[in-house]
């Protein structure tokens, strides 16, 4: 092995060597894993505590920790308990509109229905339960829970005769009238022929009128045009 040595002037003297022929060369420290392990944990220790030192009124960061999941806990459960009451609250509201609209058909079909088809039945309809179907868009139940007879945009219609509200008697025989058709023949007899003639047709007794036979129904047309109904 061949040494190298620097020239240090005219003393010969390496620079890593004293006057004395000491090296002035220290040696480097070994450290056994033990101590570099301890000397790791130190400066952990010590950077955590600098890190956390802002925090420490707010107390130990495990019970942060803590108290933040159980916070998310109490939101998730009060989330579901919402979300259960809005159901319940969905159900309670839904059986009661149930309830409301069952009672409004009741209302309806004895302040309605009923009326409707009694009237068809007394003015002699053919087929009340037919009328009382094509009439009844034409009724309703105002806020005070009475039968308005209406027209075909919704407004009330009057008796132009007295000016009073149409009832559903007034309804029924109205639509009859127009439609004789719906009327329910009567047998005939001599007191039935002596009032339904062709001589007078503007005077003649339609509800006497038998449509299925074709000398009533020219009577009717007769009458019709008599009166000037066009509709």
């Amino acid at each position: 092995m061949t040494t190298n040595s620097l020239d240090n002037g005219n003393t010969g003297t390496p620079d890593n060597v004293n006057q004395d022929g000491q090296s002035d060369v220290k040696p480097s420290k070994t450290y056994t894993q033990e101590e570099f392990d301890r000397h790791m944990s130190g400066l952990k220790q010590s950077l955590t505590k600098k890190l956390l030192k802002p925090y420490e009124d707010l107390g130990d960061i495990e019970e942060l920790r803590q108290l933040r999941s159980e916070a998310e806990r109490v939101k998730q459960e009060n989330a579901l308990k919402r979300g259960e009451f809005e159901t319940i609250l969905k159900d309670s509201i839904a059986k009661k509109d149930a309830e409301i609209a069952k009672r409004d058909a009741v209302i309806q079909g004895y302040k309605i229905d009923v009326p409707l088809v009694n009237a068809a039945a007394k003015f002699r309809a053919v087929n009340a339960e037919q009328v009382k179907q094509l009439l009844k868009s034409y009724t309703r139940l105002n806020a005070e829970g009475e039968v308005e007879v209406v027209s075909t945009d919704g407004k009330v219609r009057y008796n132009s005769d007295n000016g009073n509200a149409l009832t559903v008697d007034d309804l029924v025989k109205e639509f009859l009238d127009l439609n004789p058709h719906f009327i329910a023949a009567t047998p005939t007899t001599a007191n039935t022929k002596s009032s339904v003639s062709a001589d007078n047709p503007g005077k003649i007794d339609i509800t006497k009128l038998n449509m299925q036979n074709p000398e009533h129904r020219e009577i009717y047309k007769k009458y019709r045009k008599a009166n000037g109904i066009t509709s």
